[in-house]
């Protein structure tokens, strides 16, 4: 049965590939066209597979794929022009992300006092990292201001991992583990996890960047090969982490940001490796929660309104309040706020989280926690993908008619995700 499954997925991205060119021009996006394949050939359509939430193979794709994720984001964001240039994103992250997260956590607590606070604020911190991915027209549309585009691209490369610290820490303390007995171990976890993760990943990703530069300066590196060396600094940063105690997913993260620093070729390659190869396993990952994360989820049938609520909120009011918070005084207009506002998708790293705490935790996460996380996505995927030519467009033609905006500042640019 599992050659059948990998025989049917195959196909579909071979569908979607021979289309692909024509996907960019329309407003029907990459994970839809894979989100709503993956419900067709799953158990909410012809059940044609046979794969379950728990099944190693889907873990092993999730982290396989959160690693490289996170590495080729942090990659294509240069920290030294980003403190200096973009005000935008870091206002986003220093102060709309934290906002995003516990005025998550407080609704999620009344709307779900059973879940308790902790593990409302396990579903803020999951919903509160954003995908430009779903929106790729909005990062890529040249009508677009480019200080606005450059802000949700900036925004969506870094605040995956910088929620996943968050995540991993009240993740230990709200699923707990029977092997820590007290706060003193449970404290000494989350140093070894937060400390010595990025810290080896830096380490790696630093002498890696050195390296690759030194070899592709001296062209003793074969061409064919600077993509893979991509592959081999993240894996090697992950396993790196985990041999010594550290978390892998922060050890990628920080490895991603030292090659970003220090290394301008393997920029280039990590963006290539990137839209190609993450661009696929990013795909695939939506096909599959389609096809059977979806279905699973909601085994106990269709959601009370509780959760719709939650999902429509997640995507409107806890997003763009905590915006519009972060950037008083930024001197932008309106529209902008709004724009901003509405386009923090919900997509991958709500996704893969998930998976994560489901495979980490023995006793698993409130189902109802899964259920909206899930709902938001789904939300998500669809109307982010489907208004993002449209209302881009809008927003071109009202900011168009205002002259001297501060939105029409010049900023560097970093590249952007592709994953139409």
């Amino acid at each position: 049965m599992i050659d059948t499954d990998i025989f049917i997925v195959a196909v579909g991205v071979i569908l979607f590939a021979l289309v692909s060119g024509q996907a960019d021009n329309r407003s029907i996006t990459g994970p839809i066209v894979f989100t709503g394949f993956g419900l067709l050939i799953g158990a909410a359509g012809l059940d044609l597979v046979n794969l379950s939430i728990k099944n190693e193979a889907i873990n092993i794709l999730a982290e396989v794929t959160l690693v490289v994720t996170l590495f080729c984001d942090a990659s294509r964001i240069n920290v030294t022009a980003l403190t200096k240039e973009h005000r935008i994103p870091i206002r986003l992250l220093t102060i709309g992300l934290p906002l995003c997260m516990f005025a998550g956590a407080l609704v999620a607590w009344g709307l779900f006092p059973a879940l308790g606070f902790g593990a409302s604020l396990l579903l803020g911190i999951a919903l509160a990292p954003t995908d430009a991915a779903l929106g790729q027209a909005v990062v890529s549309n040249q009508a677009v201001p480019q200080r606005v585009r450059q802000a949700l691209n900036v925004e969506s490369g870094l605040n995956d991992g910088l929620a996943y610290p968050a995540l991993l820490i009240v993740a230990s303390f709200v699923l707990g583990s029977e092997q820590m007995k007290g706060a003193a171990e449970w404290l000494i976890f989350v140093a070894e996890q937060v400390i010595l993760g990025p810290l080896v990943g830096g380490l790696i990703g630093l002498a890696g960047a050195i390296a690759a530069e030194k070899a592709k300066e001296n062209k003793w590196m074969d061409e064919a090969f600077s993509q893979i060396i991509v592959l081999g600094l993240a894996l090697a940063a992950y396993a790196g982490a985990g041999a010594v105690g550290g978390n892998g997913f922060l050890a990628a993260f920080t490895a991603g940001l030292m090659v970003a620093t220090r290394a301008k070729h393997i920029v280039k390659e990590a963006a290539r490796f990137g839209e190609a190869e993450g661009q696929l396993l990013s795909l695939v990952v939506f096909l599959l929660f389609g096809a059977i994360l979806l279905p699973d989820a909601f085994t106990s049938g269709i959601l009370n309104w509780r959760i719709w609520l939650y999902a429509v909120l997640s995507l409107t009011v806890l997003r763009m309040l905590p915006v519009a918070i972060s950037l008083i005084g930024a001197g932008l207009r309106p529209a902008t706020i709004i724009f901003i506002g509405w386009f923090g998708p919900r997509g991958l790293a709500s996704i893969l989280y998930v998976l994560l705490l489901l495979e980490q935790s023995d006793i698993g996460i409130a189902n109802v926690v899964v259920q909206i996380v899930f709902a938001s996505v789904i939300l998500s995927v669809f109307a982010h993908g489907l208004t993002a030519m449209p209302f881009a467009r809008y927003y071109a033609d009202i900011l168009n008619a205002k002259t001297g905006a501060s939105e029409n500042v010049r900023v560097k640019a970093f590249p952007t995700r592709h994953n139409s």
